[in-house]
C-alpha cells in the first residue's frame, strides 16, 4: 500500500516562498512519475507540476518560472519549491503517483497567500 504525506503548507505573504514536501512510503519516486496538484475553494483540482523517472520536469503555465519540483530518492520525498507566491496560488496542494493503473493521493496541505 502506497502512502503519501504532504507537509510544509502555511500562511505566507504575496511575494514570499514556501517549500512543500511529500513523503512516500517505499522507494517509488525514482521509478514512477510523480505530480503536484492543487485545488482552490469551489474549483476543480488542477495539475501543477510533474517529475518523470528520468528527472525531466514539466509545469503548468501559471507556475512556470516560479515553482520548482524536485525529489530526493534516498529520502523518498518529493518537493515543490514555490517562490514569488501570489494570492491566486492559495489552494490545498496534493501529491499524486500512479502505479499499475491506480492513483495514490496524499491528504493535502493548505497554502494561503495573503497579506
Amino acid at each position: 500500500q502506497v502512502q503519501l504525506v504532504e507537509s510544509g503548507g502555511g500562511l505566507v505573504q504575496p511575494g514570499g516562498s514556501l517549500r512543500l514536501s511529500c513523503a512516500a512510503s517505499g522507494s517509488i519516486l525514482g521509478i514512477y512519475t510523480t505530480h503536484w496538484y492543487r485545488q482552490a475553494p469551489e474549483k476543480q483540482r488542477d495539475w501543477v507540476a510533474s517529475i518523470y523517472a528520468n528527472s525531466a520536469t514539466s509545469y503548468a503555465d501559471s507556475v512556470k518560472g516560479r515553482f520548482t519540483i524536485s525529489r530526493d530518492n534516498a529520502k523518498n520525498t518529493l518537493y515543490l519549491q514555490m517562490n514569488s507566491l501570489k494570492s491566486e496560488d492559495t489552494a490545498v496542494y496534493y501529491c499524486r503517483v500512479r502505479i499499475d493503473g491506480r492513483d495514490y493521493w496524499g491528504q493535502g496541505t493548505q497554502v494561503t497567500v495573503s497579506s
